[in-house]
């Protein structure tokens, strides 16, 4: 069996194994955390075996020296035949390989080794989730809908009384823009032959009754371009989708001027600057208007958030992804811990940074492993897509997401 170079995901401590599995529960000596695989023990060998594989990966480059440790190869690439490494990937999971190429002291190398057997997901988990985020956003609804209606009677202003419609109507949205979300995920990988499950959604008993929803990548991302491709297909789609809920929902919200308006203690709901020219421009409420957002509002909101938290370009956020395309393991370390400190100290403006900055850093430790081929450039398409990413990032940063009006 090969020897696995194995880091523990929350002490950092290293060490080499006689073992290939992706991870070891509970194993570290120093802390007794999870222990997740790095790197391989390689050692050189004089014979070659598995005849198809070897024929194989002749057709797609031409190979000088190898080396081995168990069921691990490594070969020095002297030149590419193939450039389209998905197809490359392809070919050899047929035989039952995966393979990778990274850049080693000035050479290209490529390591190739066994496929990993996906599990099957149970479909219950997903359905049970889904469900239990139906009730939690609904209830929330609910709650947002009395504030609003209380708002409305307060001041006698015109707009929509039904309680069970407004939850119900903030339910959907907020479902919408996080399933959407998640599926622009689903299918960018399935594109780019990418082994995921569908959307788990994530209920939680707060103001906006969820937490919002997650796909398992269960293979490794092939290329660069298939990162960026992954880690943009998600904050887009939903973005997209955010927007209609958003223009619909901000349509519904009256306004009432500040000096009117007895609004101490309320929930304020902080402003990007996507929100902000909505209403300036598109709905042209005056500077001394109070805005009292209705509960589609309030989904555009939450959808606006989400893609603003999932591209901060740290760890394995998705903007972490697209940055991980651009940058070496190294320095994209570096980023992620930096952006974790910076997320502390945006605590003195929200307390809720503080927990984003102490999760970065514990995703941080785990490291973002890139991709397989961080050999072949990044295509000027994906440039492009990367740059509407950030253009997207900068219209939904919302420094201060959630505070109490004093």
């Amino acid at each position: 069996m090969a020897e696995g170079i194995y880091k523990c995901v929350k002490c950092g401590h290293r060490e080499v194994r006689e073992s290939n599995a992706a991870l070891l529960e509970n194993s570290c000596p120093k802390c007794g955390s999870d222990m997740v695989l790095v790197g391989f023990e390689i050692e050189p060998v004089e014979e070659t075996f598995n005849e198809p594989l070897m024929e194989k990966l002749s057709e797609f480059y031409s190979l000088g020296e190898m080396q081995a440790k168990g069921d691990v190869m490594a070969f020095e690439v002297l030149s590419v035949k193939e450039t389209n490494f998905e197809r490359v990937l392809k070919e050899l999971e047929k035989l039952g390989y995966w393979a990778a190429l990274k850049k080693r002291e000035g050479k290209v190398a490529l390591f190739v080794f066994p496929a990993q057997q996906v599990k099957e997901e149970n479909p219950l988990i997903g359905i049970g989730l889904f469900i239990a985020t139906v009730l939690s956003t609904l209830f929330a609804g609910y709650w947002l809908s009395s504030s609003y209606i209380s708002f409305l009677d307060q001041y006698n202003l015109p707009g929509i009384r039904n309680i069970y419609l407004n939850a119900l109507a903030f339910s959907i949205s907020v479902l919408a823009i996080l399933g959407t979300h998640e599926m622009g995920h689903k299918i960018a990988a399935t594109l780019h032959g990418v082994k995921s499950t569908f959307p788990y959604f994530i209920p939680f008993p707060n103001i906006l009754g969820t937490l919002g929803a997650v796909i398992r990548v269960k293979s490794p991302i092939p290329t660069r371009n298939a990162a960026i491709d992954l880690g943009s297909s998600g904050p887009i789609a939903g973005f997209i989708v955010a927007i209609p809920v958003l223009l619909i929902g901000l349509r519904l919200s009256p306004t009432l001027p500040i000096s009117a308006a007895q609004m101490e203690g309320e929930i304020a709901f902080g402003q990007s600057l996507i929100m902000l020219l909505l209403e300036r421009y598109i709905f042209r409420v005056p500077g001394d208007y109070v805005i009292y957002l209705h509960p589609v509002a309030i989904a555009g909101w939450v959808g606006i958030l989400v893609t603003f938290l999932n591209l901060i370009p740290a760890a394995q956020l998705d903007g972490g992804h697209i940055a991980r395309a651009f940058l070496g393991e190294k320095l994209h370390s570096i980023l992620t811990f930096g952006l974790g400190l910076a997320m502390i100290g945006l605590s003195v403006l929200w307390a809720g940074w503080l927990i984003w900055g102490f999760i970065i850093l514990l995703m941080g430790r785990i490291g973002n492993p890139g991709a397989l081929d961080e050999v072949s450039p990044v295509s000027p398409k994906r440039i492009v897509l990367a740059l509407i990413v950030l253009a997207i990032f900068i219209l939904s940063a919302t420094p201060v997401p959630i505070s109490v009006v004093q």
